[in-house]
């Protein structure tokens, strides 16, 4: 199995994102996260999506370790600073289900505040069903969980288009995609654009990235992991944690009204919309929706 390491120094100097590495390994892969905060503080496990990585989340956990939590950001493989498997086929959901399952049982992490967005709901969502015993409270931002009705929008089936074609989705390139999806002109720098970029070499090192919209799972059932999903999304309602989901008003990929019709279906959840946050919420809002998650957690 090829696998490329990004070289240490292109994470140097990135805008507020001056954490210390931290490293496991899982199945001969070095896969990292960030932990922030105090060690005995209740663990925040925030998991990120496509293209992004735990740069997502930099502007939410230092407001959040500040108030002494623990900040548990990983980067999936693939991404970021964890090792990037250069083979587009070793990429199905189920890994990346297995790999943060490995991360909470070696870190024995309990009574987590999990944080998800993008592919990181159903890869978190499906770790707490899982073992729910292990979970605190669960925050879902802009995100899914497939089953057959789910309401696939035009944007999310042009990005399947767009992966099964070599000559469109072969780079995939990350700032663009970053830059047309933000909403806030803060997060379009060209220094957080490149940030977002820093993991990458060439074509090979983004096989992690061109997996993700090819593994939709209205397209491809196996690889995105289509029947976990629906297990996810039935087993959700009935699991007896407080949910909070917080949608930015922005996003044609997941739109705030899908967060809302979801809140919905999950008995005593709270929903909140971001204003002008768009599909990475994170980036744009990321210090409000810290301050709302204290908000909730403190009215809860």
């Amino acid at each position: 199995m090829k696998v490329y390491r990004t070289p240490d120094d292109r994470f140097d100097g990135l805008p507020d994102y001056d954490f210390a590495p931290n490293y496991l390994v899982w199945n001969g892969l070095r896969v990292h996260h960030l932990d922030e905060g105090p060690r005995n503080g209740q663990a925040v496990l925030m998991l990120h999506g496509e293209p992004t990585w735990s740069f997502l989340y930099r502007r939410m956990v230092k407001p959040l370790s500040a108030a002494g939590y623990r900040c548990i950001a990983p980067d999936h493989v693939g991404f970021g600073r964890s090792d990037k498997v250069m083979d587009d086929d070793w990429y199905v959901l189920e890994r990346h289900v297995e790999r943060i399952r490995h991360l909470i049982e070696i870190l024995d992490l309990r009574d987590v505040i999990l944080v998800v967005q993008d592919w990181g709901g159903p890869i978190g969502l499906i770790n707490a069903v899982s073992d729910p015993s292990r979970f605190a409270r669960l925050v879902i931002l802009n995100t899914w969980l497939h089953r057959p009705d789910y309401p696939y929008t035009d944007q999310i089936h042009a990005w399947r288009r767009a992966a099964v074609d070599p000559a469109r989705w072969r780079t995939m390139p990350v700032q663009e995609i970053m830059q047309r999806t933000l909403v806030r002109g803060a997060g379009k720098s060209d220094a957080i654009l490149a940030a977002y970029e820093a993991p990458y070499e060439d074509q090979e090192t983004r096989a992690g990235l061109r997996r993700f919209p090819f593994c939709l799972p209205f397209a491809e059932p196996v690889a995105g992991g289509a029947a976990l999903q629906e297990t996810a999304f039935r087993a959700l309602a009935g699991l007896p944690m407080p949910k909070h989901v917080m949608f930015g008003d922005s996003d044609p990929i997941f739109p705030a009204a899908h967060g809302e019709a979801w809140a919905r279906q999950l008995p005593g959840a709270t929903f909140d919309i971001i204003k002008d946050a768009g599909h990475f919420l994170q980036e744009d809002a990321g210090p409000e929706i810290a301050a709302r998650m204290l908000e909730r957690f403190g009215s809860h």
